[in-house]
């Protein structure tokens, strides 16, 4: 068993935990909200963590927000198998379990670290559910002395019809709109979640929007009257994704006809072109606006949402995602990992649950290495030829990974062991 050079487990560990700045034309940013329905427990036998990695990738977000998390566990495993699939590195705060009571559903952001960086957390509580704030700088050229910040409030609303319940969740915002003569009233703030609202004129919403706030808020879409149930609005629909709920054993049926998911924003992002909403970008993502009533994965519901993707939201939750994109005037800059050297391995499986399948490229390599996050070598094996290599790694806990080897100054390429 070789040791490891001190040199190189100083230079993995700089590699992967510091940052290096480099400089790349960017002017967007990408922003989904997502109820995840019971995640992970939900469903578990369908695998969602895979669904989710697809449905990811086909948007691409820089922030993603969730609501109905359950757990530590359940956002590790989003971190590790839906997120960190590629090259971009996403990163979340801690999941803290819900202060407002003995509900296990919770709200979480993930967000890509070469993007922002978290600057606070606070959590809000309400009389159902918390309302957790997240605070996000943006990455700029001139960031230490012109900031661009994010407040991200994400929620999930009392559900069900009735006036005891819209009461309720009046009271839930009205703990939100509380708070926000704290913040400088230039800030920008998105105020996203499964509100539970089937109309405009539900005292939440008009809460919400009431331009008496200390910072006014609005629906970038402004598309007032009675959604649910109402096919004049089959194009904003978010729930439910299955007309039926049987086939899951957990979530709602009846087919897409109620909008309940929103990216809320301050009215400050309609024109201000240091953090503005890019018009015509928002969307119910998946939703092609021919569904009402039907499950999104009908063959009747077609168009630019194709069919996969379609497949995998009716099989991952019954909501859909709310999407939007934002625009700064200001010099994005990305930060991540330098890669000088073009590594002479490839892993041909990403995600593995057993066997590592591993395609040497080079005579020269004599030896394969797996280290964990912290630097710290798990295995180490001669090789004598090039060629496709298996590595069984079944023995490993869940979690992220890196293959490289000692012959030169080759960077590692990440994996993720998955249950």
């Amino acid at each position: 068993m070789r040791t490891t050079s001190p040199i190189f487990k100083t230079t993995f560990i700089l590699t992967f935990l510091l940052l290096c700045t480099t400089a790349v034309a960017q002017d967007r940013v990408k922003v989904m909200f997502y109820n995840l329905l019971n995640y992970p427990e939900g469903q578990a036998s369908w695998n969602r963590e895979l669904l989710l990695r697809e449905i990811i990738n086909t948007y691409e977000p820089d922030i993603l927000m969730v609501c109905e998390l359950m757990s530590q566990e359940g956002a590790d495993e989003i971190l590790e198998v839906s997120l960190n699939d590629g090259e971009v590195f996403y990163v979340a705060p801690p999941f803290v379990d819900n202060q407002s009571g003995g509900a296990d559903l919770q709200q979480l952001v993930f967000y890509r670290n070469d993007t922002f960086e978290l600057l606070q957390t606070d959590i809000i509580t309400t009389n159902i559910r918390d309302i957790n704030r997240y605070e996000l700088q943006l990455n700029t050229a001139n960031g230490d002395v012109d900031p661009v910040v994010l407040d991200l409030y994400v929620t999930h609303l009392k559900a069900s019809q009735g006036g005891e319940n819209e009461l309720l969740r009046l009271e839930m915002v009205q703990e939100f709109t509380d708070t926000l003569g704290d913040l400088d009233p230039n800030s920008f703030v998105i105020f996203a979640g499964d509100l539970n609202v089937y109309t405009s004129t539900e005292p939440a919403y008009i809460e919400l929007l009431d331009d008496t706030n200390p910072i006014v808020l609005v629906d970038p879409i402004d598309t007032p009257g009675s959604w649910s149930s109402n096919e004049d609005f089959t194009a904003v629909h978010t729930q439910s994704t299955r007309v039926s709920s049987g086939p899951f054993g957990t979530g709602a049926g009846g087919g897409l006809d109620d909008r309940f998911d929103f990216i809320l924003m301050s009215e400050n992002m309609l024109s201000n072109p240091k953090m503005r909403y890019v018009p015509g970008t928002y969307e119910a993502y998946g939703n092609n606006g021919n569904c009402f009533n039907l499950s999104i994965n009908n063959v009747n519901c077609g168009g630019t949402f194709g069919t996969n993707l379609r497949s995998n939201l009716y099989n991952m939750s019954d909501h859909l995602p709310v999407v939007m994109e934002l625009e700064t005037d200001r010099e994005i800059v990305l930060s991540g990992t330098d890669f000088v050297v073009e590594s002479p391995l490839e892993i041909l499986n990403t995600w593995v649950k057993s066997n590592l399948r591993v395609r040497i490229r080079s005579n020269e390599v004599q030896d394969l290495q797996i280290y964990d996050m912290l630097g710290k070598k798990l295995m180490d094996i001669s090789v004598e030829n090039a060629g496709e290599k298996p590595l069984n790694v079944s023995h490993f806990p869940s979690g992220v990974y890196f293959l490289t080897t000692s012959q030169n100054n080759f960077y590692p390429i990440k994996f993720i062991k998955g249950n």
